[in-house]
């Protein structure tokens, strides 16, 4: 491999490429609208769990949603699972503001799919609904606690490096990170998937992996600064991110590889709830890794040579 490879050569391109991809992200959410969780747009969520029979080995999920929509004449998604009772199917139902799904609905939901699938076994696992407006104050909550997160990596990479520029080193580091959550989203928007729970959860590890990646680096630079006193900051930089590439490129190939073992053993057995986690987490950790070594280190290496140039 390659050890020495100038990593603030390619900033450039590499930010013209993310600033693309958003753009795509952009027009296709704009055109097909971004997909939202009951959770954080309200709705009611029922789930349905069945066991398999000589008959019918399974049930389809679009005939699920066929059913829905003769029933309740609204939209809806259903995705397949598993609980403790077994296999499940979770139907997830928004109507209009001033409607909400009643206990007939539910009802008659359930006759619905007990005579369409008769030797299935099929039973009501659970309902849940949550109201429009509790659900944009989760939200908001949701968001916060992400800033909160956000603010204490900017604080603790700040603190740890303030011998080497701790705040130049921290902002650079959270704008990787930004960048990071911006592709996880995307993938959400281009693949169709729904912003949940799942992906809050996707976001706060992408979060650990990245600062993990630019930590690294980080300390790297530190050392080499320490026993290279008369190197210049952008050789120095150089010199620690050819150390650390094999390091970051295994820890994500390794990440990558398990997430998606996830996705293709989700997508064989039909476990379609996994897809919101596994398949922004692939995207995110993929981008984590190219942030850190070819994003927040050159974009400090530019802001500490212009603070440096202003004290001349």
């Amino acid at each position: 491999m390659n050890k020495n490879f100038d990593f603030n050569k390619p900033l450039k391109w590499v930010l013209i490429v993310y600033a693309a991809l958003a753009l795509v992200g952009i027009i296709i959410g704009v055109i097909f609208g971004v997909k939202l969780d009951t959770n954080f747009k309200g709705g009611t969520v029922i789930t349905y769990d069945y066991t398999y029979s000589d008959k019918v080995a399974d049930i389809n999920a679009d005939d699920v949603k066929a059913v829905v929509t003769e029933v309740f004449g609204a939209e809806s998604t259903v995705s397949k699972g598993s609980s403790i009772a077994g296999n499940t199917y979770t139907v997830t139902v928004t109507l209009a503001k001033n409607e909400a799904v009643t206990t007939e609905n539910q009802e008659a939901l359930s006759k619905k799919l007990q005579e369409k699938y008769p030797d299935n076994d099929i039973s009501l696992y659970s309902s849940t609904s949550v109201n429009a407006t509790l659900a944009g104050s989760f939200f908001l909550k949701a968001l916060a606690a992400v800033l909160v997160v956000a603010a204490l990596v900017v604080v603790y990479v700040g603190v740890r490096f303030r011998k080497i520029g701790g705040v130049t080193a921290a902002l650079t580091a959270l704008v990787a990170l930004v960048l990071d959550v911006v592709i996880s989203f995307i993938a959400c928007v281009i693949f169709r998937l729904q912003i949940d729970m799942n992906y809050i959860a996707v976001v706060l590890t992408i979060f650990g992996y990245s600062l993990n990646d630019t930590i690294v680096i980080y300390d790297s630079v530190r050392e080499n600064k320490k026993y290279n006193p008369d190197m210049k900051l952008y050789d120095v930089v150089n010199l620690s991110l050819n150390s650390v590439l094999a390091r970051n490129i295994v820890t994500t190939t390794t990440t990558v590889v398990a997430v998606v073992t996830i996705i293709v053993v989700a997508e064989i057995f039909g476990l379609t709830s996994l897809r919101t986690f596994a398949i922004p987490m692939v995207f995110g950790l993929v981008s984590g890794c190219i942030s850190s070594l070819f994003v927040s280190t050159p974009l400090w290496v530019i802001w500490k040579n212009k603070l440096s140039a202003k004290k001349k």
